[in-house]
């Protein structure tokens, strides 16, 4: 059941922007000293990031950027904001800081997603248990692995707010990229889950979707799925390859055909899903699969020679 944000209103200096699923949701929290964002969406929506950020800070300079984590749909933004609102601070999650600052696109997850991140530089990192006030009220950061093995969440307990990332959605959490690198991570999943519930929150900004309050009942949810993941991986193996074809879809709209499987056949985390879960297939005739899946659910139109995103 979707919240009725009418009933919430949140506190002064705490802007929630909703984005669509190419991108990641933006928070923005300021006071009259300082203005953090959190997440800056995929890079192809950078300029519009750019232009909601203005319009909401009114003249006020951006100072922090605070990425939860450095998939493409939540640091996309960095570079171009890096750019454009100098003097800037760029904090990320501490055990990635090492791969930013020597560019590594492919332990950074770019290349074996097939997607694109723009190189920024961070200026400092965040760590469990970091800190920031605003408003004098303090924001603290949680490390909360399983979509993402470095990924943070962070509370304002004086507000009830949690901003989940990807870690919890009203529906569901995001795909458990470690475990299609063959690493084990459903655990990390649940006792991220477990940290939310002991934090109480009021209310959850998520990394995708609207703001939602039914906190007990998403968590149901969350652990719902996971338990069906943990006895079926193959399920989840699944959703994460439908995932990565859905988000180039969104990316780009329209491909013909034949360059849609020249980036299929590059993507390295297709075809560790592919090796894990449908050795006997054929490659080209799973993706071709996936796809059909996707169309059957209304998720894109495909004809003689192109692939459409649909809603």
């Amino acid at each position: 059941m979707s919240t009725d944000l009418s009933m919430f209103t949140l506190p002064s200096g705490i802007t929630f922007i909703e984005r669509g699923w190419l991108s990641s949701n933006n928070i923005l929290i300021k006071d009259d000293a300082l203005a953090v964002l959190v997440d800056t969406g995929y890079w192809t929506h950078a300029e519009q990031t750019h232009t909601l950020l203005e319009y909401h800070l009114n003249g006020q300079p951006l100072n922090t950027i605070i990425n939860t984590h450095l998939h493409s749909d939540h640091c996309g933004g960095n570079s171009f904001l890096q750019s454009h609102c100098k003097p800037i601070d760029i904090l990320v999650p501490s055990g990635h800081s090492e791969f930013v600052k020597n560019w590594n696109p492919n332990i950074l997850t770019y290349e074996p997603t097939g997607q694109y991140c723009p190189p920024f530089q961070n200026t400092g990192i965040l760590t469990d248990r970091s800190e920031f006030t605003i408003n004098d009220s303090p924001w603290r950061c949680y490390s909360a692995p399983g979509h993402d093995p470095h990924s943070l969440i962070i509370f304002n307990e004086e507000a009830g707010i949690l901003i989940s990332a990807d870690a919890l959605w009203e529906n569901g959490f995001g795909v458990v990229f470690p475990e299609v690198e063959g690493i084990k991570a459903f655990d990390d999943v649940e006792s991220t889950l477990q940290l939310i519930e002991e934090l109480q929150p009021k209310l959850i900004f998520p990394g995708h979707g609207q703001i939602f309050a039914n906190v007990s009942d998403a968590l149901t949810r969350a652990r719902s799925r996971l338990k069906q993941f943990r006895s079926a991986p193959d399920k989840h193996g699944n959703y994460a390859a439908k995932v990565l074809i859905k988000f180039k879809l969104l990316e780009l709209q329209k491909i013909r055909k034949s360059d849609f499987n020249v980036w299929a056949e590059n993507v390295s985390y297709l075809r560790n899903l592919h090796k894990t879960y449908a050795p006997t297939y054929i490659y080209s005739k799973w993706i071709e699969e996936l796809c059909i899946g996707l169309e059957k659910s209304s998720a894109c139109l495909i004809d003689a020679n192109f692939i459409y995103n649909t809603n």
